[in-house]
């Protein structure tokens, strides 16, 4: 009597490889330097990476973490950091700043980083962004 066939192995194989992915990191993929100029707390994760915003249309979703989505918050979504993890995000161009708390994964487009509220974006971009900026990312205590 066969319990498993094929195709339920190899979906069962698939769902565990996706669940230990996407499980928050205990930070040993986490790159770290010494501390960088404008914190004494800070450790520079990232010194050049891009940042983007949700769109409203993700207002009340859940999150990978299982929080709603809120995009009046300061929180973030990254690829590897660990949910909970605070990170200061500052922009290149006017070294404005933001603390946000990660509690999502993404971004999921090429070549960005991280993934910030609404609120957060605006915050710390001038008026001629559009949708991205050049930021340093701070891992904090």
């Amino acid at each position: 009597m066969k319990l498993f066939s094929y195709k339920t192995a190899a979906l069962l194989l698939l769902s565990f490889t996706f669940l230990m992915n996407s499980c928050g990191s205990s930070g040993s993929k986490i790159r770290t330097t010494s501390h960088s100029k404008s914190s004494e707390k800070g450790k520079l994760y990232k010194s050049k990476g891009v940042a983007s915003y949700y769109h409203d249309k993700f207002n009340g979703r859940k999150t990978a973490s299982g929080a709603r989505f809120d995009n009046s918050g300061y929180t973030a979504a990254h690829r590897e950091l660990a949910f909970g993890t605070k990170v200061r995000v500052t922009n290149l161009a006017n070294d404005k700043s933001v603390v946000v708390t990660i509690n999502d994964r993404g971004p999921f487009s090429r070549g960005r980083e991280i993934d910030l509220t609404k609120k957060a974006f605006m915050e710390i971009a001038d008026k001629t962004s559009h949708g991205e900026l050049s930021v340093k990312i701070e891992l904090l205590d």
